[in-house]
């Protein structure tokens, strides 16, 4: 098996076209903003026309040093403890070495910054996932990374700091005193527990502070979900047989829709995967897909970035604090916020404790200890594979490990 060649746009194949992102009526260009803060190809990858967008031979030379194809898994273990004759396969992304899918879409960004000349990458990051993956990529490239961290996460996934800073990192709770945002949200709440909107704003305020940085999202922006579907893509390759339902968790919809946008569009374009179901699992914390509503809103808190049409719970949204941070994100990717209104992809959502149930029957039967993210796709495997029928199919991805989450396990028995 090879890795792909081309990561894969939904966007041409999708039922009606995607709403475009806008400025406000009543302020400066947030559109002409981006020209100033992302990497220029990632600017053209974001409206692409192609179906499909060559990978870099330089990105792909990366992809397998750090492991790609990553390994497409039956669940044997959790298929015997079911015992109902649904037949249950995994995507691990864990098995690259930051432990999660983040690492596919921070080796491009960070490497067309440097193609602009930049010094610097800056980003958010909520759990950890993205900033680690984006403190490793910028080592592998020979940048500098500047990381917000969301605040409750910064003190309980301590882990992840050190690893970034051994990485080369430097890493900031959100809110922060380095930026404007930062000291207005603690002026106003000094126990903020910081948010991912907050900490996008810091992290586009840090940008246009300094010379030679760009900045490069985690999620929810086209490009980001384009180049995850490298997972997809691999799964196309490696699947034995078609699913009767692809199963995938949802913070900003990067992994989920990494995974499940090249089997989407093949249905969309009547090549297949008829009967396949496509749900998306999120967190009781941030309800976007199951409570938002449909419209336009910013990214971030600060209203820095251009308004895009998605399912959200408003920019402003502060989510209480979870185990599994990485999917407390106010909005969903615009692309997988449509498919919802569509009816093509179905949406749940799970509280903290049925979910960390599930993560320690599967690494007891599969003998992998899942992040918490990734075991809210874990509870709805379960869930539906003992209402499906015996021959059934199920797909997930396990977007990575939990070995870095000591907080999210620390009360399981």
């Amino acid at each position: 098996m090879m890795i792909p060649h081309y990561w894969y746009n939904i966007n041409v194949d999708l039922p009606k076209p995607l709403p475009p992102p806008i400025d406000p009526y009543e302020a400066d260009s947030r559109i002409a903003l981006l020209m100033r803060i992302l990497p220029s190809e990632l600017i053209d990858q974001e409206f692409t026309p192609l179906r499909y967008v060559p990978i870099p031979d330089e990105v792909r030379e990366l992809y397998e040093r750090m492991g790609r194809p990553t390994p497409f898994r039956r669940a044997y273990g959790l298929e015997r403890a079911l015992g109902n004759g649904v037949r249950i396969y995994y995507k691990f992304e864990g098995a690259l070495p930051t432990g999660s899918h983040k690492l596919n879409t921070a080796i491009p960004q960070v490497y067309y910054a440097l193609k602009d000349g930049a010094r610097e990458v800056v980003t958010e990051t909520g759990a950890g996932q993205w900033g680690l993956a984006v403190s490793l990529a910028a080592a592998l490239l020979g940048v500098k990374a500047t990381v917000f961290m969301t605040r409750n996460s910064y003190f309980n996934k301590t882990q992840r700091v050190l690893f970034m800073r051994t990485y080369g990192a430097e890493v900031y709770p959100s809110p922060s005193e380095l930026t404007k945002y930062g000291r207005e949200a603690l002026r106003v709440r000094p126990d903020h527990p910081g948010s991912l909107g907050l900490a996008i704003t810091e992290a586009i305020e840090f940008t246009l502070m300094g010379e030679g940085r760009k900045y490069i999202p985690g999620s929810v922006l086209g490009f980001v979900i384009l180049h995850q579907t490298v997972i997809g893509q691999e799964v196309l390759q490696q699947m034995p047989e078609e699913p009767d339902l692809v199963i995938g968790c949802v913070g900003g919809g990067s992994n989920f829709s990494g995974f499940s946008f090249p089997m989407i569009g093949a249905k969309l374009r009547g090549e297949g995967f008829e009967k396949t179901r496509f749900l998306a699992v999120e967190s009781k914390a941030a309800p976007k897909l199951t409570s938002g509503r449909y419209m336009y809103d910013f990214p971030d808190t600060g209203g820095l970035l251009p308004m895009v049409k998605m399912l959200t719970l408003g920019h402003d949204y502060v989510p209480p604090p979870t185990h599994a941070a990485g999917l407390r994100y106010h909005g969903a990717a615009p692309a997988l916020s449509l498919l919802v209104r569509e009816g093509i992809v179905e949406a749940r959502a799970y509280g903290q404790e049925e979910v960390m149930e599930a993560a320690r029957l599967f690494a007891r039967t599969e003998g992998i200890i899942p992040a918490p993210e990734s075991a809210h796709a874990i509870r709805a495997v379960i869930d539906e594979a003992k209402r499906m029928p015996k021959g059934s199919v199920i797909f997930f991805n396990l977007s990575g490990h939990g070995l870095l989450d000591v907080d999210a396990y620390s009360n399981v028995r």
